[in-house]
């Protein structure tokens, strides 16, 4: 009976660790991108397959260009224009943040990755770019194996009110304050 009884719990255990958790890395330090794309080798390593979706960014920075060299496990979208926003966000900012959310709601439905990561969501939130109740929608909707990773500064309280997990890179020191420009390979 004892042993019944272990093999019970142990299921229960694997049937909540088999269940994809809502994780948000925000704030004003340095490496929200960083981490969320260290989770996507690691997941890659184990055998799971990838979806990074980066908004914003219309040109390939050195983390995406090192997962596309993960092909047969990490798939690489990007939803911006080249350059990142700057004032004002324009339509066209507007129209590629809502297609990344489209195509991002279909891949959530499918199941067909076990990780899924909206990188600097949180920024197109802020932008308004895409209400939250539409990606709130998308994320209540996936299907339930699957792990999503949004990362970028001020996430909205509603979003870290959902999550299962919120880190926050708090910056404590930064070079940029003396005048030192982003740098290729560390910055981007």
């Amino acid at each position: 009976m004892e042993n019944q009884e272990k093999n019970t719990v142990r299921r229960q255990d694997n049937a909540d660790i088999d269940r994809g958790r809502l994780q948000v890395y925000t704030g004003d330090g340095k490496g929200k991108t960083s981490a969320a794309v260290g989770l996507a080798v690691r997941a890659a390593g184990a055998g799971r397959r990838v979806f990074f979706a980066q908004f914003l960014k219309g040109e390939p920075s050195s983390e995406v260009l090192s997962l596309r060299q993960l092909e047969n496990k990490v798939t690489t979208r990007l939803y911006g224009s080249p350059g990142f926003i700057r004032g004002c966000p324009a339509e066209k900012d507007k129209a590629n943040a809502q297609a990344g959310l489209e195509e991002v709601s279909t891949i959530l439905l499918s199941g067909e990755y076990r990780v899924v990561i909206l990188d600097e969501i949180n920024m197109v939130l802020d932008y308004g770019l895409v209400p939250f109740s539409s990606l709130r929608r998308v994320l209540i909707k996936r299907s339930p194996e699957v792990e999503v990773i949004l990362t970028g500064r001020r996430a909205p309280p509603e979003l870290l009110e959902i999550a299962d997990l919120v880190t926050e890179m708090r910056a404590v020191k930064h070079y940029y304050r003396e005048g030192v420009k982003a740098r290729l390979g560390i910055e981007f």
